[in-house]
């Protein structure tokens, strides 16, 4: 697998990422490396109902039908058809076939299973699952991994600063307020990306605290003299399409890591584009 750059030169625009042929079981990610999977949902949420009710399950079908909203739940099934598309192919089954587990809750002093989603009786290829927008992106790893995308929502940008800058790690907040304001949203939401990447991959999401734990600002705009990230996870962000941040978060167990700016270590990733139908 090759190494995919997180840092974008101004003048070159960020594209969806090109269709790639479904992997099969010999494609799993080694050592140190993530592939990350990116799909665009519009050109397949056609393709992804038709096939719904013969390839998610109980549970998948029942949280679709409680969405209200005819968009959130044509992004959930067309997300959910991608990921079991996705992992099938890794497996060598039937989509359908696919079963998820939880692992133990991340949160210290519970022992409930609602931490990571996982594969059931498969401990050697973990996934993690974001979707936002018209995006759905999905990490695959031989370590437990998290990922997140995130749509930039200008209207929100105002609110997104003031109320949630404010939660993040001392350390980060100081450095996004140490940027000219015009980069400060970009910093943030490379930030939170990041943020929830991590807390999606220890298992407990935001509840494990936001301030809690320092992720620090995406490469191109971090300071060079920024403290390390959490002991023993390792972090990329990702070449997402416009109007999106995306990164993901990987434990480094016996990583193979290519060296950033800094000295800080980071996964080896590949981005495709995922097809549908």
């Amino acid at each position: 697998m090759s190494f995919t750059s997180p840092v974008q030169p101004a003048h070159e625009p960020r594209r969806w990422a090109p269709v790639r042929a479904l992997p099969g079981p010999g494609d799993r990610p080694g050592p140190g490396e993530v592939a990350v999977w990116l799909l665009r949902i519009p050109p397949y949420a056609t393709a992804a109902a038709a096939v719904a009710e013969g390839m998610l399950d109980e549970r998948e079908r029942e949280r679709a039908a409680r969405l209200r909203s005819d968009v959130a739940r044509e992004r959930y099934v067309t997300s959910h058809v991608g990921l079991r598309t996705l992992l099938g192919g890794y497996l060598g089954i039937d989509p359908a076939e696919v079963a998820f587990t939880r692992e133990t809750c991340g949160m210290p002093d519970c022992d409930k299973p609602h931490g990571r989603p996982a594969l059931a009786g498969e401990d050697a290829l973990h996934f993690s699952l974001s979707h936002s927008g018209d995006a759905a992106l999905c990490a695959v790893a031989g370590v437990p991994v998290g990922a997140d995308v995130e749509e930039r929502d200008p209207g929100r940008a105002g609110a997104r600063l003031t109320g949630l800058v404010g939660q993040l790690h001392p350390e980060e907040r100081a450095a996004i307020d140490a940027l000219p304001e015009e980069l400060r949203e970009e910093a943030f939401l490379g930030c939170w990306v990041r943020k929830e990447a991590y807390l999606k991959g220890i298992g407990t999401g935001l509840p494990g605290g936001i301030a809690a734990h320092h992720v620090g600002l995406a490469e191109r705009l971090a300071p060079a003299d920024a403290p390390p990230g959490p002991r023993g996870w390792t972090f990329a962000d990702l070449d997402a399409p416009p109007g999106y941040h995306a990164a993901v978060a990987v434990r480094d167990e016996a990583v193979r890591a290519e060296t950033a700016p800094g000295g800080a270590a980071r996964p080896v990733v590949t981005l495709a584009g995922l097809p549908l139908g």
